[in-house]
């Protein structure tokens, strides 16, 4: 017969054996994360408002910490310049009052998308603005500059008046006023529950496959070659640095097996062997008297160096005309501004960082031939 006593020792050592386990360690691999680097990493704010800081900003402070750390990429008034996106926008009073932004609707056809149009949570905007601005240094904004930032965006998007002032005591009463509140859907079950409101089944079912399993999933997208072009050259309207830099859709996809086809139509005699293209990298640039910016200006458009910097003013980088007075004077300035171009770097002008360019050689040698010139126009 089974007792109650064998039932407790059985327990008590599974206890036991279990606090071993979490207890071992492997000599001379990691250690036990102490409490303050558990609460550095521990810094996400949920919807429910759980983890968010005690603090307070005004609408007033958060416009100065706004001019100093974040107007060089998101504009004065969150309206955007040629880098980012507009953050504020297309929201009324009377979406504050339904929680329902009608810009967003499919009949009103509006033809941008801001942030406030379509965040729904006050905690994602806070959280957001907390672990990743601003852009050259995440993380260094203290709790009372992000309520103050968070409190000048909620102003600029209507939400609050002048003189209001954010702080963790209202932050719940504030995520009432959030012009599209009640816009988030929660049937696609990418909530892990229903504790905000989702379905606990999820949309996708994944099972283990047993036999004759995929090695490698392959993931792909193309456009049909009828319409691949029917936009306009997408490597022109995307920004030729990051991760992504579209493709020119003005030329057949690789393999598409276009160019053959265009061959079979028509056959041309033999012709001798040509001499291989020289590379645009290994073209010498001819330069005949001073250059102008009109000589340049293609070269700038296409690699958007134009988005970052003006021939007498600073956008997000210095103005050309700054670079030339600064650098024209070194002895190499061409060999010296081409390395730049191509490299990019920071801190020559400020923390803001300048990507590496794509940009090919004999094309970054002219650029840098005219600034060293003067940048003239």
């Amino acid at each position: 017969m089974f007792s109650y006593r064998k039932l407790v020792a059985i327990v008590l050592s599974a206890v036991a054996l279990t606090a071993v386990a979490q207890s071992r360690k492997i000599e001379g691999i990691g250690r036990t994360a102490t409490a303050n680097e558990v609460a550095a990493w521990d810094i996400d704010v949920r919807p429910d408002f759980k983890g968010l800081p005690k603090g307070m900003g005004s609408v007033t402070q958060g416009e100065k910490v706004w001019e100093a750390q974040c107007s060089s990429c998101h504009g004065s008034f969150g309206e955007n310049n040629s880098v980012f996106g507009a953050l504020v926008g297309y929201t009324t009073k009377k979406d504050v009052e339904t929680g329902r932004v009608a810009s967003l609707m499919p009949e009103a056809a509006t033809p941008a998308r801001t942030t406030m149009m379509k965040v729904s949570h006050l905690s994602t905007l806070w959280d957001y603005i907390n672990r990743a601005m601003p852009w050259t240094a995440p993380k260094s904004l203290t709790a009372n500059e992000v309520y103050a930032v968070t409190a000048y965006l909620l102003n600029l998007g209507n939400v609050v008046p002048d003189d209001f002032t954010l702080s963790d005591k209202n932050m719940a009463e504030t995520q009432k006023k959030m012009p599209n509140r009640n816009g988030m859907m929660t049937q696609h079950a990418m909530w892990p529950g229903k504790e905000f409101g989702g379905i606990a089944k999820p949309d996708t079912q994944g099972s283990n496959c047993m036999t004759n399993c995929a090695t490698e999933a392959k993931v792909a997208s193309l456009l049909p070659e009828h319409v691949r072009n029917a936009h306009g050259n997408l490597a022109e309207q995307t920004r030729g640095f990051g991760p992504s830099v579209g493709a020119d859709t003005t030329k057949p996809a690789a393999g598409s097996g276009a160019e053959a086809k265009k061959s079979v139509a028509a056959p041309a005699a033999p012709a001798a062997p040509a001499a291989p293209a020289a590379k645009a990298s290994d073209k010498a640039v001819e330069v005949s008297g001073p250059l102008k910016s009109a000589d340049v200006s293609a070269i700038l458009s296409k690699n958007t160096c134009s988005a970052c910097h003006g021939i007498d003013n600073k956008i997000i980088g210095p103005s050309f005309k700054d670079i030339a007075t600064k650098q024209g004077v070194k002895a190499d300035a061409v060999a010296y501004l081409t390395g730049k171009i191509k490299s990019g770097g920071s801190g020559v002008y400020g923390s803001m960082p300048m990507p590496a360019q794509g940009i090919n050689d004999a094309d970054a040698k002219k650029v840098a031939t005219w600034i060293s010139q003067g940048a003239a126009k």
